[in-house]
């Protein structure tokens, strides 16, 4: 093999694979071309006089010398991982990057403005933001933060419950359908509380268009192809929506904002930590629906 970074970056490259199972979902995660991707696995693989994987119809399957590999190679990356926390939560300097998970819609009806206000008082730390459905995994440092619906449980983090994000059945301005009679939005199997909620409050509900995305719901509503079960915190603020009316139960989803325990003492991100959980708090009444409609201002 070759110098120690390069050694890293090939046995990064055989991990991606082996969890995907394929050469192109190892380029998606990776951020390389298929073609990349099999031009360096066959390099590894003939500079270590051995196969890897056996290539298949349906994708790369390890062979016996790829899964002792896989062991060896899982028990690297955890250690890696490990000593990256620990150094990085001994960071006290108040400068840095910080990468957040959230999905669409967080991101959008509340990561910018706090961004915003959080770095004009810390202009020193630079804030990338991960839109991702997938729950990105803190202990192997694919995002410092998560705000994210639920708490996972998941051993190693910490955080807290910052508010809850209520739900209103919402509609294009100009309509005024019947949600016992009119077209929906639906979510189809995706966001499963609130889909079995809605089966149950509206058994016969007809869903003419379906999406795994709230903010793709949002703009569906908007253009009149049916009403939507929206949070709140992103209907009230859109012009193009009308609140018809409250859910026939209270339905709210819990917002948790989390970071990794050897990372909540990182100068950088206790700072984005405490200031993101103060500022939700502040904007409880627009989170729980309860900001009087027409008071929210209109944003793009």
């Amino acid at each position: 093999m070759n110098a120690p970074g390069q050694d890293w970056d090939d046995l990064r490259l055989f991990l991606a694979v082996a969890r995907a199972g394929s050469l192109s979902g190892a380029a998606r995660v990776l951020g390389v071309t298929h073609s990349t991707v099999f031009r360096r696995i066959g390099a590894f693989e003939q500079r270590l006089g051995v196969r890897l994987f056996d290539r298949l119809q349906g994708g790369y399957d390890l062979t016996a010398a790829g899964e002792e590999m896989r062991e060896s190679v899982l028990r690297i990356e955890e250690e890696i991982a490990a000593l990256a926390l620990r150094v990085t939560g001994q960071d006290q300097r108040p400068t840095g990057t910080i990468r957040i998970t959230a999905t669409d819609f967080l991101a959008q009806a509340l990561l910018p403005a706090h961004v915003a206000a959080f770095r004009a008082e810390r202009p020193g730390i630079e804030v990338e933001t991960i839109v991702s459905d997938t729950v990105l995994d803190l202990t192997r440092r694919e995002a410092d933060i998560a705000l994210r619906i639920g708490n996972p449980g998941q051993e190693a983090l910490v955080g807290r419950r910052i508010g809850q994000l209520a739900f209103a059945v919402y509609a294009a301005r100009g309509r005024a359908d019947d949600p016992a009679t009119g077209d929906w939005v639906g979510y189809g199997a995706s966001h499963g509380p609130l889909s079995r909620a809605m089966a149950r409050w509206w058994p016969g509900m007809r869903q003419v268009y379906r999406t795994n995305s709230i903010t793709a719901a949002q703009a569906a509503a908007r253009a009149g192809i049916g009403m939507a079960a929206l949070p709140c915190v992103l209907a009230d603020r859109d012009p193009g929506l009308v609140r018809l009316c409250s859910l026939p139960e209270p339905f709210a989803l819990d917002l948790w904002l989390l970071t990794h325990e050897d990372l909540r003492h990182t100068a950088r991100i206790r700072m984005f930590l405490d200031f993101m959980g103060a500022a939700v708090q502040a904007e409880a009444d627009l989170l729980e629906g309860r900001r009087p409609l027409g008071q929210v201002p209109a944003v793009d």
